[in-house]
Parts: structure tokens; C-alpha cells; sequence
């Protein structure tokens, strides 16, 4: 049985149609890429797998479980969420933060446990933030507050990450060591990702490190294909979704295994 399974969903704002006959399956250990243009439901099909937007027709399974009929506590500790963006508040510390990752297991009047805590220094460590501990989250860097936002999510312990864009506004090097996280917590953990990305070479760089990668090629309110990076993501669909002229690149590093990456040539113009 998969992790997380999405049967014919179809979802509106008011009669505007969103997504339509959305279908995937996610299994343990798996990353699922969401891949399309702005504006093409990429964000709004989270939503509709965390819950918070009603959809209008169609099932969403976490562990065989309807969610609709999961209390949010409930659901909390099956699916953490890793948002595209995070409105720095008040100057709590990154450990304070992280810990707030445990509040699907702590009641309203309860502190937190031993349990908690160990759980957000494992967390941390997991990530390699232990040195941030104390520092107030308002003063670190893009770079730095995307761990730390995955490190709460990671805190949850959960079997499912939803993560909406989470690379995005980072530099190249912050890019990549989000990339390698992530493929460090799924080889270690068996953890599984539903990923919305605008970048289809993050896609490439999960299985071209050989995790088990689906992709999903977003375009009109509905999936125009899914399957691996290398079947779904070629030159042809750059051109046809993006009206953008592509290749199709491979290299060897160490000279034993080949990976993959597209490259972007130039427009064809405008649409």
C-alpha cells in the first residue's frame, strides 16, 4: 500500500477550474516531483494534500486513510510541510523553532518531554544546524533558515515531507546542500518527498544519486506526463511546455556512472 495516494482529484476556486483527474501514488523511500510552469497548480495540489484547501471531487490517502477524515494532530504526525516561503515573526531561537515541529504531540497545557526535545537536537544534528542552537532565526540567512524549516519538519517524524519549493531564493551553493540534505534523509531514513519544484534538474539530481524519482510534468491544470526524469523531462517537452530550446546532457563522474542534466539553450521567442 502506498504512503500517500491521490485518486481522480479535481479542485476550483469558486468555477475556475484548478486541477483536474490529478492521480499518483508515493511510496516509502520515494521523492515525487511536481514540474510546470508558474500558475500551473503546483502549490495549490499540496494544499490539497495537506488538507488545508477542500477539494471538490476525488480522494486523498495517507496510509489507506481518507484525510478528510483525520484530525489535524493526526494528520501532523503522518505529513510535515516545508513551505516556499516563511515570514520571519519574532526572534525566536532556531532551537526554539525547531521544536516547533513537536506540537502535533504536546497538548495546549502540556511542556514539552524528554522525547520532544531529543527529537528536535536529533533533528538538528541530522541537518548539521547544532551550532545555530541559540541564534535568534531572524538573523540567519536564506540558506540557513531552509534547514532550519526542514529541520522542523524533520522534527515531526513523520513518514511523509511536502516540500513547495524549497530551493527557491537560495544561492547555488545553499541550492545544493538542500538537494544533498534531502537525499541524505531519504537514503537514511526511508523518508518519502512530495517536492514541487521549478527546477527540472533537481528531478535529475535525486536519480542521477539513485533514489527511486518520479516526475510529474504539470501543464494545464492536469498531469501532461509522469514517470522518470529522463522519460518525462526531455528536450521536446521543454519546447512544448516552456517554448523553450533545450539539450539534453550526460557526464561521468569518476568516470563510472552517467548523470544526467537539460540545459536550457535559449527562448524561441515570446509566448
Amino acid at each position: 500500500m502506498a504512503l500517500l495516494e491521490v485518486k481522480n482529484l479535481f479542485f476550483s476556486y469558486s468555477d475556475q477550474p484548478v486541477l483536474e483527474e490529478v492521480n499518483f501514488k508515493l511510496g516509502k523511500g520515494e521523492i515525487f516531483c511536481l514540474f510546470g510552469p508558474n500558475g500551473c497548480g503546483k502549490s495549490t495540489l499540496l494544499e490539497c494534500v495537506l488538507g488545508t484547501l477542500k477539494i471538490s471531487r476525488g480522494y486523498v490517502y495517507l496510509n489507506g486513510r481518507d484525510v478528510r477524515n483525520l484530525r489535524p494532530a493526526e494528520a501532523a504526525r503522518q505529513m510535515a510541510y516545508v513551505p516556499q516561503l516563511h515570514q520571519k515573526t519574532f526572534p525566536y531561537t532556531v532551537k526554539e523553532i525547531v521544536l516547533m515541529g513537536r506540537a502535533a504531540y504536546t497538548g495546549m497545557f502540556t511542556s514539552p518531554s524528554e522525547e520532544d526535545y531529543a527529537a528536535v537536537e536529533e533533528a538538528m544534528q541530522k541537518i548539521g544546524i547544532q551550532r545555530l542552537s541559540e541564534k535568534p532565526y531572524t538573523q540567519l540567512s536564506g540558506g540557513e533558515l531552509q534547514l532550519v524549516m526542514i529541520a522542523r519538519a524533520l522534527a515531526q517524524k513523520t513518514p511523509v515531507m511536502i516540500m513547495d519549493e524549497p530551493t527557491a531564493h537560495l544561492d547555488f551553493r545553499h541550492e545544493l546542500i538542500i538537494l544533498e540534505t534531502v537525499v541524505q534523509l531519504v537514503r537514511e531514513t526511508g523518508l518519502s518527498i512530495l517536492m514541487a519544484t521549478h527546477f527540472p534538474n533537481h528531478a535529475f539530481f535525486f536519480d542521477n544519486n539513485d533514489i527511486p524519482t518520479t516526475v510529474a510534468l504539470m501543464n494545464s491544470r492536469r498531469f501532461a506526463a509522469v514517470g522518470r526524469p529522463e522519460e518525462v523531462l526531455s528536450e521536446q517537452s521543454m519546447q512544448r511546455t516552456f517554448n523553450v530550446e533545450a539539450r539534453m546532457v550526460s557526464y561521468y563522474r569518476e568516470g563510472k556512472k552517467e548523470f544526467r542534466q537539460i540545459v536550457a539553450v535559449r527562448t524561441n521567442g515570446l509566448r
